[in-house]
């Protein structure tokens, strides 16, 4: 259980980072604290990543394997504005200005390397400890 609240508040800081480094990301301006609409949208970031993206993946694997693992930059963008989209009908979303794909692209890049650094910062936390006995 601790797993998932770490990777949720992971998802949290790496969207916060998107948000205030990518000039043309704008959090939706909701009713309450912007953080309440973080939170809300790590969550459905993080179901679009677990349900949405392996069919995405699978579906375009040849296209990634054709540009060896390129494509997933565009997987990553559209992953990235479908969690804006979604939540948008939910009133916690954020917008993306023209050209929306470059800004996405963008935002997909911070939040992915912001991720990859905390959950590295984070390892022993999110994986499974191995014990003393186990490691002989």
């Amino acid at each position: 259980m601790i797993r998932f609240f770490l990777r949720w508040l992971i998802n949290v800081v790496a969207l916060y980072a998107a948000i205030a480094i990518v000039p043309g990301i704008r959090l939706m301006e909701g009713q309450g604290n912007p953080w309440i609409s973080l939170i809300w949208l790590a969550l459905i970031f993080g179901l679009v990543n677990a349900l949405v993206r392996p069919l995405i993946n699978m579906l375009t694997c040849p296209l990634i394997m054709l540009t060896l693992g390129l494509f997933v930059l565009v997987v990553n963008t559209g992953m990235f504005a479908l969690t804006g989209w979604l939540g948008a009908q939910f009133g916690v979303g954020f917008t993306l200005a023209d050209p929306w794909w470059w800004t996405a692209f963008l935002g997909s890049l911070v939040t992915s390397l912001v991720s990859v650094v905390l959950t590295l910062l984070l390892k022993d936390e999110l994986g499974h400890r191995r014990s003393a006995r186990s490691s002989h």
